[in-house]
């Protein structure tokens, strides 16, 4: 009766002593190379956000909702500081990928998302839109906007994108920091 009851048991899933001890020195290894990556990633933050505490344009680019000390630094720092090089809204927009593009015939109008563009800003004007949805009551009607018209998600992040990117601009050529309800005038 005993015998049977043995072979009834769950099976034992120990690896070989040998095994054991390389998966304990891997994992030993990979902890402390974790431990020296979070040093020094804490260290570039901190490198970050003192340069970008002290550049002219920080606290303007940092009163936009969904742009902090990473994103915002991110932001500018593809879009550059000199302040004579957008004239126009149009022209950040255009660069920075969120203007989209229409192409017409005599039979089809069709509205597509820039393709040449600065990949990286375009991945950060997504964030940023992103971001924004949770920061900004007006963002989030913007995009609510654009979703019930039937875009998709990503082609509503877009059109809040390209529109944060136009605030942007007037802010920065005007010299003043986000409001609101200038930004996102009520219905």
């Amino acid at each position: 009766m005993v015998a049977v009851h043995d072979a009834l048991a769950a099976p034992q899933l120990a690896a070989p002593e040998q095994l054991d001890a390389a998966y304990r020195e891997v994992v030993g290894a990979l902890v402390t190379v974790l431990g020296c990556l979070n040093v020094q990633v804490a260290a570039l933050e901190e490198q970050l956000t003192l340069r970008f505490a002290v550049h002219r344009d920080a606290g303007i680019v940092q009163s936009l909702p969904g742009l902090g000390v990473v994103l915002g630094a991110r932001v500018l720092a593809e879009f550059g500081d000199d302040p004579h090089r957008y004239a126009t809204a149009k022209g950040r927009k255009a660069f920075a990928g969120t203007a989209p593009v229409t192409r017409a015939s005599g039979l089809r109008t069709t509205v597509v998302a820039r393709a040449a563009c600065n990949q990286r800003l375009v991945d950060a004007c997504y964030l940023w839109a992103f971001a924004a949805l949770t920061a900004s009551p007006g963002a989030r009607r913007c995009y609510d906007a654009h979703r019930a018209r039937g875009a998709s998600h990503h082609q509503a992040l877009r059109a809040l994108g390209n529109r944060l990117v136009g605030i942007l601009h007037g802010c920065l050529a005007r010299r003043v920091t986000y409001q609101e309800q200038v930004a996102w005038p009520a219905a």
